[in-house]
């Protein structure tokens, strides 16, 4: 179409998708549905004057600022994540004999490299979340570029092995696909919303997994206002989603991310739900219950590329 109002141009962005002919991701095993667990890892990397930033992060429990000075009530809110919560869902998920993958900021795990080395040492995957938690979007590419590099150092030492995969809070830049790539080592990123199914796109010339991530099958509604109060809020939700995407996945597969975050589903009026969670997916049969990393190698391969 070229007649538009105003001589405005149509959408330049590819708003169809699959359709209703999605590729068969053939997932390990027969399974019906790829589900992946997302810890976001974000202590320490909040904005705070006390931490040399230029403005503190507004607390989601009161939404209050403190302009000026150092707040903490914030950092304590956050700090919650680090000295309890990691250790609560980490034990949660061994008992289940779940892996994750856990996002994570720099600047949280160079506080705090337990962080990282604890999940890293139980066998689960360590992502990339950016430097400090804040978007990207805007951001000067030479300071974009430094982010991306200092995050993945810090992770890789500690850790053990470098990141390969990146999400950002929020919007990301028009240039952080390309700078992920120019970086080296990234499989995949997450910042995209817009599908149940992964992805392959071309960044300068290389294949690069695009793995959906979603913030309705999150905890970080259960901020103020956002929909869930109590834990069942959150596993009824999830079960809800699960259960729906399973049964269409009888004749298209399908994937699933759920989000999580230390300091919200590490309460312990909020353990329940995901607790719940997993007492239904570990007992349906067809799921394949993977890393982040692990379903992009694999789609990689399915489509014929070194994984």
């Amino acid at each position: 179409m070229t007649d538009l109002p105003g001589g405005m141009p149509p959408a330049s962005r590819d708003l169809a998708g699959y359709g209703r002919t999605p590729p068969d991701p053939r997932w390990p095993g027969g399974a019906r549905l790829a589900l992946s667990f997302v810890v976001n890892v974000e202590e320490g990397a909040e904005l705070s004057i006390a931490s040399g930033d230029e403005h503190n992060e507004r607390v989601p429990e009161s939404h209050q600022l403190v302009e000026g000075h150092p707040d903490p009530c914030m950092e304590t809110h956050f700090a919650y994540g680090s000295r309890v919560g990691l250790w609560r869902i980490l034990d949660l998920f061994d008992r289940f004999g779940v892996k994750a993958t856990f996002s994570c900021c720099g600047r949280a795990v160079a506080a705090t490299p337990a962080l990282a080395a604890a999940p890293a040492a139980a066998g689960h995957e360590i992502s990339a979340h950016g430097w400090r938690w804040e978007p990207l979007a805007g951001m000067p590419e030479a300071q974009e570029r430094a982010v991306i590099a200092a995050t993945v150092k810090v992770l890789a030492e500690t850790a053990g092995a470098r990141p390969v995969g990146w999400h950002t809070k929020s919007a990301p830049s028009v240039n952080t696909r390309r700078l992920l790539m120019e970086e080296g080592g990234f499989l995949y990123d997450s910042d995209a919303y817009d599908d149940d199914l992964p992805r392959l796109v071309e960044v300068e010339g290389r294949p690069h997994v695009i793995l959906p991530y979603s913030f309705d099958t999150n905890d970080m509604r259960f901020a103020p206002g956002q929909g869930f109060v109590q834990a069942r809020d959150f596993s009824d939700y999830c079960i809800g989603a699960f259960d729906w995407l399973m049964r269409e996945a009888a004749t298209q597969p399908r994937m699933m991310s759920v989000g999580l975050h230390l300091r919200t589903i590490g309460k312990p009026g909020r353990i329940r739900g995901l607790e719940m969670l997993l007492e239904h997916v570990t007992r349906q049969p067809g799921v394949w219950i993977a890393r982040r990393m692990d379903i992009a190698r694999h789609w990689r391969a399915r489509m014929g590329l070194p994984a």
